[in-house]
Order: C-alpha cells, then sequence, then structure tokens
C-alpha cells in the first residue's frame, strides 16, 4: 500500500513537471516568434506642453534613424536601451521609452522637461531652469513667458551650495506664482541681491518688495497680500519706497523720500483698488484656509 502511493506521487510530480517544461517551452518559443518578427515602423509621442515643445518630433525621428533601418528591422535587432541613451543625452528629454507594441510597432514614448524661470546672472548670462533645478540652454524658436531673476550668482555650469539654496528658493518662488494669478501678473522680475536674498519689482507701483530668501513664501505673500488691500488701498502704490516682507509675522513699509500730489495719489489709489478688484474672488478662494490674523505694520 505504501508502495502504491509512493508511485502515484512520483506519477504526479513527473506529471506536473512534464507540463511545466512543455509551458516553458511554449513561452520561450513565443518569444523568439516575436523577437524574428520585424518592425512595422515605429510612433513617437511626446509628453509635454502641446503649445511649446523644446523637442519635436523630426528631432526624435533623427536620432531613432541613426541606428540605421527601422521598418522591416528584425526586433531582436533592436538595442532599445542604447536608443534611448542617445535621445536623453538631449538636455530637453528628461525621460526616453521605447518598446513594441503587439502590432509590432516601435513605441517612442518622450517626458520633455518643462522650464519653470528664465534666469539672468551677474554677466548678463542666460538660461533656463527646470522643476529638478537642471540648466536649459535658451531656446530661439520657442519663447515661453516666465517668471525672470536676475543677479543670479553662479557663472560656471557647476553650482555650488550657495547657488544651489537660491536654485531653491527660486523654485518655491515660481511654484507660488504659478498657483496665483495676481502675484504672477503682479511680480514683474525677481532681482538677486548681494545677500542672495530676493527682491521683486512689481508690474504697477515704483516700490520694491523685499521677500527675504526662499522660505515660507506662502506665509510672506499672504502677509503682502494684507498689506496691499489694508494700506495701498489707502495710500497708494507710490507711497512707499520699499515693503518688507522678510520679517516673521509682519512687514514694514519704508516711505519714499516725497510725497506724490494728491492728483497722483488719488490714481494710484484707484489702480491698486482694480488692480485688487480684478483678481479678488481668485484671491478669496487662496486665503480662505489661512489665518486672519491682522499683521501689524511699521513705518520708517
Amino acid at each position: 500500500m505504501a508502495l502504491s502511493k509512493k508511485i502515484r506521487k512520483i506519477l504526479v510530480i513527473g506529471f506536473w513537471l512534464i507540463i511545466s517544461a512543455g509551458v516553458i517551452v511554449l513561452l520561450v518559443a513565443a518569444v523568439k516568434g516575436k523577437q524574428q518578427k520585424t518592425c512595422s515602423g515605429f510612433e513617437i509621442q511626446i509628453n509635454g506642453d502641446d503649445q511649446q515643445l523644446f523637442v519635436d518630433k523630426a528631432m526624435i525621428s533623427k536620432v531613432v534613424l541613426s541606428k540605421g533601418t527601422v521598418t522591416g528591422k528584425p526586433m531582436d535587432q533592436f538595442d532599445l536601451k542604447a536608443i534611448e541613451e542617445l535621445l536623453k543625452k538631449n538636455v530637453w528629454i528628461a525621460k526616453a521609452d521605447l518598446f513594441f507594441d503587439n502590432s509590432q510597432k516601435l513605441q517612442v514614448r518622450i517626458v520633455e522637461r518643462q522650464p519653470i524661470a528664465r534666469v539672468f546672472t551677474g554677466l548678463g548670462n542666460s538660461f533656463f531652469i527646470d522643476s529638478s533645478l537642471t540648466k536649459l540652454p535658451i531656446g530661439e524658436k520657442f519663447p515661453v513667458k516666465l517668471p525672470v531673476f536676475t543677479g543670479f550668482p553662479g557663472e560656471k555650469n557647476k553650482w555650488t551650495a550657495s547657488d544651489s539654496l537660491v536654485l531653491n528658493g527660486m523654485k518655491q518662488i515660481t511654484g507660488y506664482l504659478e498657483k496665483h494669478p495676481f502675484w504672477a501678473a503682479q511680480v514683474a522680475q525677481i532681482d538677486i541681491n548681494s545677500a542672495h536674498e530676493f527682491e521683486l519689482i512689481p508690474t504697477l507701483g515704483n516700490h520694491v518688495i523685499e521677500l527675504g530668501d526662499g522660505s515660507d513664501v506662502d506665509s510672506k505673500f499672504n502677509r503682502l497680500w494684507q498689506f496691499y488691500t489694508q494700506v495701498l488701498t489707502k495710500t497708494g502704490l507710490n507711497y512707499y519706497e520699499r515693503v518688507k516682507v522678510q520679517y516673521l509675522g509682519q512687514v514694514v513699509g519704508v516711505k519714499t523720500a516725497s510725497a506724490a500730489s494728491k492728483a497722483d495719489s488719488i490714481q494710484a489709489i484707484r489702480n491698486v483698488e482694480q488692480l485688487i478688484r480684478d483678481v479678488q474672488l481668485e484671491h478669496e478662494r487662496m486665503i480662505s484656509a489661512d489665518s486672519t490674523q491682522a499683521v501689524p505694520v511699521q513705518q520708517n
């Protein structure tokens, strides 16, 4: 009886081994059969801003075809990894994935970098940066409207630790401006001073906004918004020469050396009131979750 059970067990194990071996043979044959098929062509998809592509399909196609004929070439003769690495040599390409679909068509999927700011160095050199803080060349073919930073201290391709801190601050500021149309419209330029701190140059008004470093950006802009709505609506945009929001929990306004005329002051007040009305609904949504505590204002 025991011997019979042992024989049955051996037969069962043998049966499943044969089945498993057969499945493996079929899988290998299927893979080999697929590899022996020829490529039916290729298709390119670029995941980026459709209105402002910094790489185009003609450029990608040229790289893919640089390795030789594609259509009709046996699929097992493609070195897809090598083509991906070749594509990623273009600084504008963040990611490249190549694979064959069920129709034996080579799919080329490209993710391009998206610039978040244009930067000018102290010597006047200019470049873009993206969200990963990668330095990108200025392209004449695709002009883009982005926040502009001037006075960036780094001039070499390899940035110092201090440069990296400034770049991270730039990322924080651009991220905020992207989400808040009012400030995106009101901030014309961001200067980086000798202390590596940020000064905002507004579109309307002759004042300079001292933001400090790139930390706590949300709180600083919220205080600035309160200053605009509580103070500048009464004084006008040109009453203060400098507005300082880098100090925790307060705004410091420094008056201009000479007061504006009454007519100019009235018009300036109307300008700032109109500016605020244009985006009032947007900002009510923005500040609804924030504290409404009044901000102490100092005047020097």
